[in-house]
């Protein structure tokens, strides 16, 4: 299936009705743009989804508990402020 949509002068663009139809897509809908080389896929996606599947992507990197990271990261900083300081 393929639809023919115009680029307002603001880059906006209407998904074409037929396309609305068969992804389901519907006021207020999220859509992801992926390029791959000269194509561009629109995709509907789930917020919601999306957000777990990434969280789970890093379940496996993350070690410490939030609090222990942000501790780390602020005494980076501290570190990092000493040796601007003249």
């Amino acid at each position: 299936m393929m639809g023919i949509a115009k680029v307002t002068r603001n880059y906006q663009v209407t998904v074409p009705q037929d396309i609305r139809n068969v992804q389901g897509i519907e006021i207020g809908d999220t859509i992801l743009f992926a390029v791959d080389g000269d194509k561009v896929d629109i995709i509907k996606i789930n917020q919601k989804d999306m957000i777990l599947k990434m969280a789970g992507s890093w379940k496996d990197k993350i070690t410490e508990e939030s609090t222990e990271y942000v501790d780390k990261i602020r005494k980076g900083w501290s570190k990092r402020t000493k040796r601007l300081e003249l």
